[in-house]
């Protein structure tokens, strides 16, 4: 019901103002059927039902509670049976046993037009009935065959429509079943596709980008540097002495010293904009777009002492560190996304000659290379 809410509202508002227009046309029926009782009925249709009519509709355009919506509506209902019988029973035209042909009409509104939900349906249809038969079978001026069949008439009608709401009501929510099992499942496929593609593109160890997204990055910042004319940074990383840590403490250990290094990296870059990647063993890339060389510097100097701090213990003396090689180009057309990153791999290369733990920035490239 809370999800259907605005629709059903918007239905009972609509229905409700045909329902009441289609009512109030009957005055032309009362001048036809009792001339002498027109004031009466007038005063009743325009003075009583009608403005108790608008006030319910307005209730029900407040979002009230789905039940007190259907006892909203329910009640207009069985008003408007009340009014059309004291119409009725007012009146003492020989004509007036017309009317009761058009009570079950009533009953056609509420559980057909309205809709409303069986349970009220059910119980406007009995308040309505009683109704009617208080009016009509004390009547003076009809017979007993006519107070008969309009018994059995509205009976009948009262029997059908409840049928035929029951069915609506059921086939709405098997309707509603459906379309919400196919939201549930439509929404998993989403859910399972997401994770499927965050695991394709994630390292399972260390939970940062896989070399197959940084690939498929690379090119998108390239070109995106390339478009707009804009510095694209890489570092390459590291890690200094980790195959004697791995061969001491053992493949766990070096499992577990690879996360923390992954995490302490993406500590120290933009979340929104920069990419950190296991790119093979204990090698890292970090892609930076729209950076310079000195904020790329900046950067590997930030990584490789946060790692220095983390202080865990090697296999020697001392605490693991990283090796950094920075590199900061401006792209051109004539050169490939692949060139960055060789020359932040030979910026690498310089660093662990020179004696590792420590971040070399390679030459700024602002335009293209020399032949």
């Amino acid at each position: 019901m809370a999800d259907t809410s605005a629709r059903r509202r918007r239905h009972l508002l609509i229905a409700g103002i045909v329902a009441l227009v289609i009512y109030d046309l009957y005055i032309f029926n009362d001048y036809v059927i009792r001339p002498e009782s027109m004031q009466t009925a007038a005063w009743i249709r325009f003075g009583l039902m009608t403005p108790l009519a608008i006030l319910a509709l307005y209730c029900v355009r407040l979002r009230l509670p789905p039940a007190i919506r259907e006892a909203t509506m329910a009640a207009t209902l069985v008003l408007g049976m009340l009014c059309s019988s004291l119409i009725f029973y007012l009146s003492k035209s020989p004509y007036s046993f017309l009317d009761t042909f058009s009570f079950g009409l009533i009953l056609v509104v509420g559980n057909i037009l309205f809709s409303l939900r069986f349970s009220f349906a059910l119980v406007s249809s009995l308040l309505c009935g009683v109704i009617m038969a208080a009016f009509v079978v004390p009547y003076d001026h009809t017979d007993s065959a006519v107070k008969i069949n309009t018994l059995v008439l509205f009976v009948s009608s009262a029997v059908f429509t409840l049928l035929a709401n029951f069915r609506l009501e059921a086939s709405e929510r098997q309707s509603y079943l459906l379309l919400l099992r196919e939201q549930l499942r439509a929404n998993a496929a989403l859910h399972d596709n997401r994770a499927l593609t965050k695991i394709s593109i994630t390292d399972p160890l260390t939970g940062v980008a896989n070399r197959r997204h940084f690939d498929t990055m690379l090119e998108l910042r390239w070109d995106e540097a390339l478009a707009e004319n804009t510095l694209l940074g890489m570092l390459v990383i590291d890690i200094d002495h980790f195959k004697s840590y791995n061969d001491h403490y053992g493949h766990l250990k070096g499992d577990a010293c690879l996360r923390q290094v992954a995490q302490e990296m993406q500590n120290h870059i933009r979340n929104e904009v920069d990419l950190v990647v296991r790119y093979g063993g204990e090698e890292f890339v970090v892609l930076l777009p729209n950076a310079s060389a000195s904020s790329t510097m900046r950067a590997a100097q930030r990584i490789r002492q946060g790692i220095e701090a983390l202080a865990i213990p090697r296999a020697g003396p001392g605490v693991i560190t990283v090796s950094v090689g920075a590199a900061a180009l401006r792209p051109h057309k004539s050169m490939e996304s692949a060139t960055l990153l060789s020359i932040a791999d030979a910026a690498l290369f310089q660093a662990k000659r020179a004696g590792r733990n420590r971040s070399v920035l390679a030459p700024l490239q602002d335009g293209p290379l020399p032949a």
